[in-house]
């Protein structure tokens, strides 16, 4: 009962092979790259020419290969922990891998480890990579929330001061600062702001395009596309954010998508019951996603990637450098801390008109109950699942397909 992929998700997918290459190159060609945290400017390191691997994708990749059982395993055996912060901590594991196990080749050893002390477990993992012979780590602070402003997804773009306070903005763009001047003297590189503001104002074009496609696919009944297919062409333009071939990647997208809007494509024409995945990827598990098509003409249509790819980046003003610390001061904010948090899966669950949520809580997720409440609230039921994305004993315990097979038969 489905139609065909994506060409945009094929594209995308095909591209970061090539990528992913060419950074393997520059690597053994002794450039220096850096593995980052999806929470990092990236922006600087794009100005600087230096190439990056996000933590996040790195480990979706590891998880999609199955080698995220072997990773884990061999932090274990090097008396690390293996059952906290997966996400974060697969990287590490990975290089301790055979050569023939690890995914695409494996991540060449970085020179720079870049992080937001999200988390005492996240800043501890950013350590051990700097303990790595010819890895160095820097570490950004990370600053709480003020959170008493509503529909901050109409605030952020131009007023990003307001919403996320001065004083916290001051302290990650002189932290911001430092990192110039680190990555400056090892490189001898030059950040030059103009280059930077170019890469911003690109960056905003590919929000801009992601923000028409999430609009249209929420007025949209059935839906013309997988949400696995979205997920995947929003995250990978993602961390290449701010460059012309992801702009041209976020336009493709929408095109593609209202061209089937136009044509009343429907990748399950018998669509009785929209859900919502809030949370991080099944990267292990794509066929989650489409699972329930035929058995209960159940679809998934929204994710955060494409919905934070439209809401949560787009920072416009005169200062790059002060815009980018505007983008990045309160991110996991909009995600994570309520009444933000809440505030805005709510308005995206009835946007998107979904009938049921699937809300996957990891143990490094905040705020997960004030979101479940919320959404109850509103009369839109919830199925928490607390396993984390990239730990496949974790999932597989949690018996996600069956949870939500019950779920939909017993709640919807």
């Amino acid at each position: 009962m489905s139609i065909d992929r994506l060409q945009s998700a094929v594209s995308a997918t095909a591209y970061q092979k090539q990528w992913f290459r060419e950074v393997q190159d520059r690597a053994a060609a002794g450039e220096p790259i850096a593995i980052v945290n999806a929470d990092a400017p990236h922006e600087i390191f794009r100005a600087l020419d230096i190439p990056y691997v996000v933590t996040q994708w790195w480990s979706s990749i590891i998880a999609a290969k199955g080698a995220g059982p072997g990773a884990l395993a061999a932090l274990d055996e090097q008396g690390l922990p293996d059952f906290s912060v997966q996400y974060d901590a697969l990287p590490l594991g990975e290089q301790l891998l055979p050569e023939a196990e690890r995914p695409w080749g494996g991540l060449p050893m970085p020179a720079f480890a870049v992080a937001e002390r999200s988390g005492d477990v996240t800043q501890k993992i950013f350590e051990q990579w700097g303990s790595r012979e010819g890895t160095e780590t820097f570490l950004l602070s990370r600053t709480g929330a003020d959170p008493l402003l509503t529909d901050w997804w109409e605030l952020v773009p131009e007023q990003w001061e307001t919403a996320f306070g001065s004083d916290r903005i001051d302290l990650l763009q002189a932290e911001m600062e430092e990192l110039i001047a680190w990555l400056e003297e090892r490189t001898g590189r030059r950040l030059d702001r103009t280059v930077l503001s170019a890469i911003m104002d690109r960056a905003n074009a590919q929000a801009e395009w992601n923000r028409r496609t999430r609009d249209l696919l929420a007025r949209t009944r059935p839906s013309p596309v997988l949400v696995r297919d979205t997920m995947l062409t929003v995250m990978i333009p993602q961390w290449h954010r701010g460059t012309e071939w992801a702009v041209e990647a976020a336009r493709s997208l929408y095109e593609e998508v209202r061209d089937r809007v136009s044509r009343s494509a429907a990748v399950c024409p018998g669509e009785r019951r929209r859900l919502m995945w809030i949370g991080r990827g099944l990267w292990s598990d794509m066929d989650l996603y489409t699972r329930f098509h035929d058995t209960h003409g159940a679809v998934f249509v929204w994710s955060m990637y494409l919905a934070i790819a439209a809401d949560g980046y787009a920072r416009y003003g005169e200062d790059p450098l002060r815009a980018l610390a505007g983008r990045f001061v309160g991110l996991t904010d909009l995600l994570y801390v309520p009444p933000w948090s809440s505030q805005w899966y709510v308005k995206e669950a009835q946007t998107h008109g979904v009938d049921g949520v699937v809300h996957l809580v990891a143990d490094d997720t905040p705020g997960s109950g004030f979101i479940t409440e919320a959404l109850e609230d509103c009369g839109i039921p919830v199925l928490e699942i607390r396993a984390n994305n990239a730990d496949q004993r974790s999932s597989g315990a949690a018996r996600i397909p069956e949870r939500i097979a019950e779920f939909i038969e017993e709640r919807l």
